[in-house]
């Protein structure tokens, strides 16, 4: 099948080497000719050291490239998916099936970004939700990998599993897409909370209960938004999240580590050299679960360090100190 991956970042190149050694004919779309240059001459791309790209993969800067694909990837940051299914929509032929790989909310309109391209692509092309605990350095290096294809329309998301899956790359579909696609976006932030916990240098118990009340906020957030809450105990979910929280390969969670050790937020976000999603998606987390009547205690914590200012120590004293609950009163519901 011939295939385009838009966007060279370390995911996009990741799944591009993935689906060529699939057998496919693959092109890597770059944003900049400099990037594509890059790729071109050395084939190796400098997020992601060591992993050759092969003579047989084809870059390009020239977004006609989509033309007569059967699937085009969708991997460019939050911020530029927009403008990129504007062009898919002149440019894409009918009925290729376009999946989303980018992580995030868009911050103007609070729409899952699935949602984003099919406002610009309407009913042309089918999107589907790839998601799950997919470090790209480890999926370039061929460490067995485990993630979700989701969408509405089962068929077409069992037809993205078998494009994608292979011995090290194990695909699991889903049609809820809601729950997949939020799950993505949410866990980014726990993850730099979780890195501030490390940066201030608390202990694995903290984690933990860092880790476990968060996925409690993406769920109620989540079904909420109609997704189902089994899609948070799966891999999309406390799987993406465990390894986001817990991994160095996570730029959110290193920027947290930062802001921990007492770096400005700006300073912090701006040495990770590359997209901070969780930075973004704080703010749209807020403004979701302010829209929906749903309390998220952490979440809101992140944005008000965030984006106002306030000391990251003791926010974790005014967690701590909330009322008392039950657990269960306020976990997956």
């Amino acid at each position: 099948m011939k295939i385009t991956v838009l966007g060279s970042g370390a995911w996009g190149t990741a799944l591009a080497l993935l689906l060529f050694e699939n057998g496919n004919d693959v092109t890597l779309w770059s944003y900049t000719e400099e990037e594509s240059r890059v790729l071109r001459e050395t084939r190796e791309n400098p997020m992601l050291k060591g992993v050759a790209l092969p003579e047989g993969m084809h870059f390009s800067t020239d977004m006609a490239c989509v033309k007569g694909c059967g699937l085009v990837v969708v991997a460019t940051p939050s911020f530029a998916v927009r403008s990129t299914a504007a062009q898919l929509a002149q440019l894409a032929d009918p009925g290729t099936i376009l999946v989303s790989v980018s992580k995030g909310i868009e911050k103007d309109s609070s729409l899952r970004l699935s949602q984003v391209i099919e406002s610009e692509v309407g009913e042309k092309c089918p999107v589907v939700v790839l998601s799950g605990p997919s470090h790209a350095e480890e999926v370039g290096r061929h460490i067995p990998t485990g993630v979700v294809a989701a969408s509405e329309d089962l068929e077409v998301a069992q037809q993205v599993q078998s494009i994608f899956m292979n011995d090290r790359f194990r695909v699991y579909t889903s049609d809820d897409k809601v729950g997949t696609e939020l799950c993505a976006a949410l866990k980014n932030v726990i993850a730099l909370c979780a890195g501030c916990c490390d940066g201030m240098g608390l202990g694995d118990n903290t984690k933990a209960l860092l880790m476990t009340r968060g996925l409690a906020e993406m769920a109620r957030l989540g079904v909420a938004m109609g997704g189902r809450k089994d899609t948070f105990a799966g891999l999309a979910g406390v799987g993406d999240l465990i390894v986001t929280c817990t991994s160095m390969h996570s730029r959110n969670r290193r920027c947290g580590i930062l802001i921990g050790q007492g770096k400005p937020v700006e300073q912090a976000v701006k040495e990770i050299g590359a997209v901070v999603e969780g930075y973004y998606a704080a703010a749209n987390a807020r403004t979701l679960a302010q829209k929906m009547g749903v309390e998220m205690p952490i979440a809101q914590a992140a944005y008000e360090v965030l984006y106002e200012g306030r000391d990251v120590r003791g926010v974790i004293g005014s967690l701590m100190k909330r009322d008392k609950r039950s657990e269960l009163e306020e976990s997956w519901t």
